[in-house]
């Protein structure tokens, strides 16, 4: 991608008196030298590939170490039974976080958005917004757009790998991009949606990546949850006028450096953190006897 920074969209954006999406569906043509239609129809089937992710889940599917699976389900009775308290909207979308989650720890085909191990925060909300506000496939392919701009941004100034930065680099990274690319569904300017995301990673800066066993599973599924609510929250400030007083891209700024001094512990080696407790130690050590 040509653009180094937030700021040289939102510039370019209004320069060219042109939305957020367009200007980076743009440079997708320009730098992969495909049509208009092309570039949108592969966003398309990205959006379609999410949706059919959420609509084939099992809840009586279970990963291969037996850590995950059918809390989606759970979190669905749960909803559906009237036991939550977060209300129906934040409800779907834990409950379609977990199950994307899980489906990754599953093997079941996902839409890496930035990565695997945050593949549910995106569809989570999206499809979410989608089904409440019954927006036009159109639209939301124009909010993935936007999320991509924003997570291009984030890999280009930062990173958006666990092993690199933390899962302030996964989950964190994913939260921006759908807070981004939700700010823009609710009417949001090109200023409101990058305030989103900066919004949403600074409320995740720090968070290392401590995989259990060094599987994606725990405590990756429910952080994708966390990611989608914070992402939603986030969007909601943003769109009402709060800004985030560090700018957008210097919040990406320091997430990288962040993730410079966090330790290689806690960088998905599985050695430090949730991984080094003694449960965690004992889950891995009975994992390995099995295998």
């Amino acid at each position: 991608m040509s653009f180094q920074s937030l700021e040289e969209i939102t510039t370019s954006a209004s320069r060219q008196k042109k939305p957020f999406y367009r200007v980076i569906m743009e440079d997708d043509m320009s730098e992969r030298q495909v049509s208009e239609e092309e570039s949108f129809a592969v966003m398309q089937e990205m959006y379609h590939t999410m949706r059919k992710a959420d609509e084939s889940y099992d809840g009586a599917m279970r990963s291969a170490s037996g850590l995950v699976g059918n809390d989606g389900q759970k979190m669905e009775e749960a909803l559906q039974a009237g036991k939550t308290v977060s209300g129906d909207f934040i409800s779907q979308v834990m409950v379609r976080a977990l199950k994307m989650g899980e489906s990754n720890a599953c093997m079941k085909r996902i839409v890496a958005a930035p990565t695997a191990g945050s593949c549910g925060v995106i569809p989570a909300v999206f499809l979410t917004y989608q089904k409440k506000y019954q927006v036009p496939d159109e639209k939301m392919v124009e909010a993935m757009f936007t999320a991509a701009g924003i997570g291009m941004v984030i890999a280009e100034r930062a990173f958006i790998a666990g092993a690199t930065g933390g899962c302030q680099a996964e989950i964190g990274s994913a939260s921006a991009m759908a807070a981004g690319g939700l700010a823009y569904l609710m009417g949001g300017t090109e200023q409101e949606i990058t305030h989103a995301c900066a919004i949403a990673l600074k409320s995740l800066l720090g968070l290392v990546c401590d995989p259990v066993a060094g599987l994606v599973e725990v405590p990756c599924v429910k952080r994708n949850v966390i990611g989608a609510v914070n992402a939603v929250t986030s969007a909601d400030m943003a769109v009402a006028g709060i800004v985030s007083r560090i700018p957008p891209d210097e919040v990406i700024d320091a997430m990288r450096t962040i993730g410079m001094v966090l330790p290689c512990s806690l960088k998905e080696t599985g050695e430090g953190g949730l991984a080094a407790t003694p449960s965690g130690v004992e889950i891995s050590k009975k994992l390995i006897s099995n295998f």
